[in-house]
């Protein structure tokens, strides 16, 4: 898919921050547009205080870098209103693409501190894609790290997304489902979506079609000879025990069974969820129609969900909307672009870092490369250890990781493997790698997740996955800090 064309939109190379297009003029004006620089992008929080995030996005990241170009009308734009030069209007005109790009595939877990994706190419070129990366990888990352929360909790029942309404415009709609899709969801409602990606596409009746006929039972009988098998109808609009049940059950007694089919389910949108499914699904039962799904909706999230199962409610799957497409606990992945490191005349690697008083805001200098360990016994992810890149991977030999603010606490690994997380995907702006099809992403994200303990996976006070630093990355961040605490 054309991620810039989707939507028959304008050239999403315009899709930066001013202060990007100031820079490139002013590198090109001061001769270093051309110096080859790396940058990061990382996170430093988990949303919710989660033990982990889903990387997603990188597909469209591929789709943006493969089309960047600029148009005659986006250059007499920047020309007539805000006063670039020639040299720069020209440079844009002849854009060409010529950066190595690296990226943590789709589907990772990931962690705060880590690359998620590297590049390496011209100043004037890199710095120009910062907002089109951040937007992509933040938005989907942050809504596949949600869903993969919501999918935990509902304990192997199908959760479907239902929040194209809420979302936070178009490309929040059918990204987010995107991103619910690959971290687990069963489906998606936003039709779009389901035509752009192949995802299944799930949706029955509103209120509005109940209240539409003369009476409830007359909704349900319309609808079941329109969709005989899929019928699933919505039992909330009046009153789910003393009408949307027996209405149910008289249309699947009195028009399905005669056409030889079965009710499907019914689907609950308000009240008190646990007591309406369990009196619900006794109702079902006792007319013979245990066979029926009870699917559940109402700005659901992964505690209420947690809670209604804890409490015995009887549901077989869940629609959830506003709660994931928006992340609405926090609906904000924090994920920045920094640079890392500046190559000389001879092609020296010079690493660079931001200072700052918040350690936090302290950033990891060097082109880097990242080692995820695993046991070998268990198959389940030990630790990640931030290298510089060409540094010796650990081949089996005890390996010791230590915490790279705290370096008293430290620990040996035995018994492990390895593999790194980073994956080259442009090579000086041509693109070298493959994408794989939604549905490996999306089974390649559950491999993901089941690879990490349980105890990283809880929602409150989740164990603390380790990333650390190599000792040589160690060393020369800190020389680095050493070097300006003299000055």
């Amino acid at each position: 898919m054309d991620y810039g064309m989707w939507n028959d939109r304008t050239n999403m190379s315009m899709l930066t921050d001013f202060y990007e297009l100031t820079m490139a003029n002013g590198y090109l004006d001061n001769g270093c547009g051309d110096k080859i620089v790396y940058f990061d992008m990382f996170f430093r929080n988990i949303p919710e205080n989660g033990g982990y995030a889903v990387m997603c996005g990188v597909e469209q990241v591929i789709d943006y870098l493969s089309n960047l170009t600029f148009t005659e009308e986006d250059l007499t734009f920047l020309k007539d209103n805000y006063h670039f030069n020639d040299k720069f209007i020209d440079y844009l005109r002849n854009f060409e693409f010529k950066c190595d790009v690296w990226a943590i595939p789709e589907g990772t877990v990931v962690f705060p501190g880590e690359p998620l994706i590297k590049v390496r190419g011209p100043i004037s070129q890199a710095q120009l894609m910062e907002t089109a990366l951040l937007c992509t990888i933040n938005h989907q990352t942050l809504i596949a790290t949600k869903t993969a929360r919501i999918v935990r909790a509902a304990e192997g029942r199908p959760v479907m997304e239902f929040g194209a309404r809420r979302a936070q415009g178009f490309d929040a709609s059918v990204l987010g489902a995107r991103a619910a899709y690959i971290a687990g969801a069963a489906g998606t409602s936003c039709t779009i979506c389901g035509q752009q990606f192949n995802i299944p596409l799930s949706g029955t009746m509103a209120h509005s079609w109940v209240m539409l006929f003369d009476s409830e039972f007359e909704a349900f009988k319309a609808y079941s000879k329109s969709y005989p098998k899929g019928a699933l109808l919505l039992v909330d609009t009046y009153d789910v025990l003393r009408s949307g049940i027996p209405n149910a059950i008289r249309c699947a007694k009195e028009v399905l069974e005669p056409m030889g089919e079965r009710l499907k389910g019914i689907r609950i949108d308000s009240g008190d969820l646990t007591y309406l499914t369990q009196q619900a699904r006794k109702m079902l039962d006792e007319a013979g129609l245990t066979d029926c799904k009870i699917t559940v909706s109402n700005a659901l999230d992964e505690y209420l969900i947690r809670d209604l199962i804890s409490q015995g409610a009887c549901i077989d799957s869940f629609g959830v909307g506003e709660r994931l497409i928006t992340s609405k606990a926090e609906p904000v992945f924090g994920g920045v672009y920094k640079i890392s490191a500046v190559e000389d005349e001879n092609g020296n690697i010079i690493p660079k870092m931001k200072i700052s008083d918040s350690r936090a805001k302290i950033t990891n200098p060097c082109s880097k490369e990242i080692i995820r360990f695993y046991d070998k016994s268990t198959g389940k992810a030990l630790a990640d250890v931030v290298t510089v890149a060409g540094e010796k991977v650990p081949d089996g030999e005890p390996y010791e990781i230590f915490d790279p603010n705290d370096t008293w606490k430290a620990k040996t690994l035995t018994n492990y493997e390895t593999r790194k997380l980073l994956v080259k995907i442009f090579d000086g702006g041509k693109l070298v790698y493959d994408k794989p099809s939604i549905e490996e992403v999306r089974a390649y994200c559950t491999k993901e997740i089941d690879s990490l303990w349980d105890s990283v996976k809880r929602f409150e006070n989740p164990h603390n996955y380790y990333v650390d630093l190599s000792p040589e990355l160690w060393k020369i961040k800190d020389e680095i800090l050493r070097s300006y605490r003299q000055k």
